[in-house]
């Protein structure tokens, strides 16, 4: 039986590789450009810059992933509580300069997920 702390941190890494999806594969699909509230043209310009912030996201997926399976407890959370605070960070900044809802999708459940794992973890 799965944890709650485990199953938050699968959620968030989960929520990641969906970005790592949309930002660099799906990037001008007209769903996509929805769901970052972006036009045609400025897809094709940020084109770039949206894969390499969906390999980034990527990156935070599968450090969580690494999180959930590394065979020692103690550096399992370590590994967790980094990246999520990570994305925490990642969030407060990104809905403080771009757009207000990128705490509320991608900042409140990496918190929740990390409350979880420093509290309940162990």
């Amino acid at each position: 039986m799965y944890s709650i702390p485990f199953i938050l941190v699968l959620l968030v890494a989960l929520e990641h590789v969906y970005i790592l999806i949309l930002e660099m594969f799906l990037w001008h699909k007209p769903r996509t450009l929805k769901v970052f509230g972006i036009e045609k043209k400025e897809a094709d310009v940020l084109a770039v810059m949206a894969a390499n912030q969906g390999l980034y996201n990527g990156f935070l997926a599968a450090g969580l992933m690494w999180g959930l399976v590394h065979s020692n407890p103690i550096f399992a959370q370590q590994i967790q509580v980094f990246f999520l605070a990570c994305i925490v960070v990642a969030a407060g900044y990104g809905g403080f300069t771009v757009k207000k809802t990128i705490w509320l999708i991608q900042g409140l459940p990496a918190l929740l997920a990390l409350v979880a794992v420093l509290f309940f973890s162990l």
